[in-house]
């Protein structure tokens, strides 16, 4: 049995995979290739001769499943579009994901921009750096005093756009770090974590009209694409300030975009936009009353330390016998196990 891992992977995640097979560890991060095209990537996998795919952002399709027949295939991902399960499924291959991998970091990144914008706190650096600073006189004192003047999070309204594993981090974090008070529109909310955060179930229109901020935690699906509206985005305060790390396209950017620029509202955290990740000379970054983000969300090395374990561990159990717990495709498992080739 041999592996090619494409998936950023730690060490004892590849120590494990060792006890039952050999391995190509090529991390995205470090060939700087984030996926290879189809064709590549089939010929890759061949000259490797792997049974065992391991991806983070590669595409394992009906093509690259049926040309290169892996036994196995796991996704370090939440949600792993990038693998064609239905067929995977119909070859009796088990598909691994990495549920929740990166809900801790999202969630952290989302508090961090509330903080950031909230208190002026990437402002003042950048004043600081740009060398605006310089305290002639006290009016001078008073002048940027007065420019960096924020506002707590105690006590405030914060309206949360889908109550899934990343928005209940954030209401907790919110809940019990903070003091905030907790609004939440979500049709499906679970009523034990909003019993848990005290929460508010409101719908759209009363979370934008009353939250001092609004952050997105909401997948995109067919209900919420462009869910988000100029209309919405109207009715919030003009003291309000709207924090997005969950998909652009909940949203209508430009409507977000003008009426930031128009200064409608108090200002934004982004982490997502329509071209994404952001580049610099981006529209948005003419703006002064936002904190921008390059989509860096998930990106930190527990992200990668928790994916390795749960995907490393996982396939340890499916190989010796035990109940894996991370197969999206649990059918599959009535079938005999891959024997393990040579190493």
């Amino acid at each position: 049995m041999k592996a090619f891992i494409t998936a950023d992977f730690d060490e004892y995640g590849l120590k494990l995979l060792k006890k039952h097979m050999e391995y190509v560890y090529e991390s995205w991060r470090d060939t700087k290739k984030i996926y290879y095209d189809e064709n590549e990537f089939i010929k890759k996998i061949k000259s490797v001769g792997a049974d065992v795919l391991i991806v983070e952002p590669d595409f394992v399709l009906k093509n690259v499943i049926e040309q290169c027949k892996p036994i196995i295939i796991a996704s370090c991902r939440d949600d792993p579009w990038n693998v064609d399960i239905k067929t995977a499924t119909e070859k009796g291959i088990p598909v691994f994901s990495a549920p929740h991998r990166n809900t801790q970091s999202v969630a952290d990144l989302a508090i961090g921009l509330m903080l950031s914008v909230a208190r002026n706190i990437t402002k003042a650096d950048r004043f600081l750096r740009a060398g605006k600073i310089i305290y002639k006189s006290e009016a001078d004192l008073l002048e940027y005093h007065n420019i960096f003047k924020g506002i707590e999070l105690s006590g405030k309204k914060v309206g949360i756009i889908g109550l899934g594993a990343i928005g209940f981090e954030v209401a907790k974090r919110l809940r019990n770090g903070f003091g905030s008070e907790i609004l939440v529109y979500d049709p499906y909310v679970d009523m034990n974590r909003l019993k848990e955060v005290d929460g508010k179930s409101v719908d759209l229109e009363t979370l934008m009209r009353e939250s001092d901020i609004v952050t997105v935690h909401a997948r995109v699906t067919n209900e919420t694409k462009g869910l988000i509206t100029r209309k919405h985005f109207d009715m919030m305060k003009k003291t309000a300030y709207f924090i997005n790390t969950g998909r652009a396209a909940i949203t209508d950017e430009d409507a977000l975009f003008e009426t930031l620029r128009d200064k409608k509202i108090a200002g934004a955290g982004l982490d997502v936009f329509i071209k994404d990740p952001i580049e610099s000379g981006d529209r948005f970054l003419t703006l002064d009353n936002i904190v921008a983000t390059p989509h860096i969300g998930g990106n930190t090395t527990d992200t990668v330390t928790r994916q390795s374990k749960m995907i490393a561990e996982d396939l340890d159990n499916y190989l010796t016998g035990k109940e894996p717990k991370y197969v999206l495709n649990k059918e599959v498992l009535k079938k005999p196990k891959p024997k393990k080739g040579a190493k």
